[in-house]
């Protein structure tokens, strides 16, 4: 399947983009495409081979799920990539340019929903990611 790209130009310079990408601390604060979920906790162990686990949930409880996956690749600031549990490729760029920081955000899509819906998805929760740095001092 052809991966899906999702990008978004954010006011901040890479450090700080960096940090609140990859702090379980900033994680829980912006890993949601709506208000009507949230990441009640996420575990983040970056280097290759380390582990990543993610939580979403509806906020009413309804459901919920883990996005969980290891590590395969950690350029400080730079580059991040790995493999979800379900075999899918997942990768994220960080590109500075001075006072701002590009992020891109290339996935193998999963086959049991419209790959339409999960790139809305996915650059939701990329804005939500945005706005979330872009919120920090």
């Amino acid at each position: 399947m052809n991966p899906i790209t999702v990008r978004t130009l954010i006011g901040r310079p890479v450090d700080k983009v960096w940090g609140a990408w990859t702090m379980a601390e900033h994680i829980t604060q912006w890993n949601f495409a709506s208000d009507e979920w949230h990441c009640p906790s996420a575990n983040n162990d970056l280097r290759p081979g380390g582990r990543f686990s993610w939580r979403m949930e509806a906020r009413d409880g309804s459901m919920g799920f883990d996005f969980c996956g290891t590590y395969d690749l950690v350029e400080q600031r730079k580059r991040i990539a790995g493999k979800l549990d379900d075999g899918r490729e997942v990768a994220v760029h960080f590109e500075a340019d001075g006072e701002q920081t590009r992020v891109t955000e290339t996935f193998e899509a999963e086959e049991s929903n419209p790959v339409e819906m999960q790139k809305a998805g996915w650059q939701a929760i990329l804005e939500n990611f945005r706005k979330h740095v872009e919120s920090l001092d």
